[in-house]
């Protein structure tokens, strides 16, 4: 009897492809839109009238800003501020810079799949914040949990900024959550963004804009595949679709196919069949209350220590400690 044939991969990105597009439905994750283009994309996409997330969490720092920082900088002790998805850090940099103006001891250390967005971060806090200690970590979220667990004896703030927790559906949500309970002392915080439940059709424009620049970073994706695997993708063929289920609280974005077709993956020498019409699921972007997050708290062995939310109450942060 013959041993079935292991696949290998050159790249957790090969393997991850392979497993979406050999899957039905099939899906491809939303931290593959993220190489130089993507990252640029991202940031059209925060500077967007109708993304209305990062400015709303924008706001909430620069009116908060002292009552967050005071929570933080608590007894005086040395911490280690870390934050998952750090991007261009221009929410965080609010914070940083009124930790420095009330002389807290800590250092600065962001988390990004990304290594172009990392070292633009960098580069871009030696110029405006220059008292800042900054110490990057490249990698994914569930990686680099490891490393903060493992980090010395400081206290630890942990960000998660953006609502970017609405990247995972409330299993893998508790699931991530638990991982960071179990990476953080009963002294650490978790300081975390979740865009709250609103009218339906501001969410959908949210993610759906006309100008396509949302259509242009999830296409991103099959772009990547054409770069990095010698993918035969016609971008043209694909629709981009987005949809908002209001009981529910997710948004769901699709890749669409117009047209039945075949797409070759040359590095992983397969054949993508799609039907006409097909899906291929690309992103979710889950909504919340205070009963759900209350709720995710709770299944993660988390208590809301405070929260904080701009006027309309459209979005909220939430600042955690380990139920002990």
């Amino acid at each position: 009897m013959q041993d079935k044939e292991i696949q290998t991969f050159a790249s957790v990105f090969e393997q991850e492809v392979h497993e979406g597009l050999t899957a039905y439905p099939k899906y491809l994750s939303s931290k593959y839109f993220y190489d130089e283009v993507g990252d640029r994309l991202f940031q059209d996409i925060m500077a967007m009238p109708e993304y209305y997330l990062t400015d709303l969490e924008l706001s909430i720092f620069e009116k908060y800003k002292e009552e967050i920082t005071a929570i933080f900088i608590k007894d005086g002790s040395p911490f280690s501020v870390f934050e998952l998805g750090a991007g261009d850090g221009k929410k965080t940099k609010v914070l940083l810079q009124e930790m420095i103006n009330r002389q807290a001891h800590f250092d600065y250390r962001p988390i990004d799949i990304s290594q172009n967005v990392l070292d633009q971060l960098e580069a871009s806090l030696k110029t405006e914040i220059p008292e800042v200690t900054v110490n990057t970590l490249q990698g994914t979220y569930f990686d680099t949990l490891r490393d903060i667990g493992n980090a010395n004896g400081k206290r630890k703030v942990i960000l998660f900024l953006g609502s970017n927790i609405g990247n995972l559906l409330h299993p893998l949500a508790i699931e991530f959550l638990k991982n960071i309970k179990d990476s953080i002392a009963p002294e650490d915080f978790i300081f975390m963004g979740f865009d709250q439940k609103k009218h339906p059709q501001v969410i959908l424009d949210a993610y759906n804009d006309k100008t396509g620049i949302t259509e242009a970073i999830n296409k991103n994706v099959l772009t990547r595949i054409n770069k990095e695997m010698g993918g035969t993708f016609n971008l043209d063929d694909f629709l981009h679709w987005e949809v908002y289920d209001p009981e529910t609280g997710t948004a769901k974005s699709f890749l669409v196919s117009k047209i039945q077709q075949e797409v070759f993956i040359e590095s992983l020498d397969l054949k993508v069949r799609l039907k006409k019409w097909e899906t291929i699921h690309t992103e979710i972007s889950q909504k919340y209350d205070d009963e759900v997050v209350a709720w995710l708290a709770e299944k993660s062995g988390l208590k809301i220590v405070t929260s904080f939310s701009d006027d309309d109450e459209n979005y909220k942060n939430y600042i955690f400690k380990k139920y002990v």
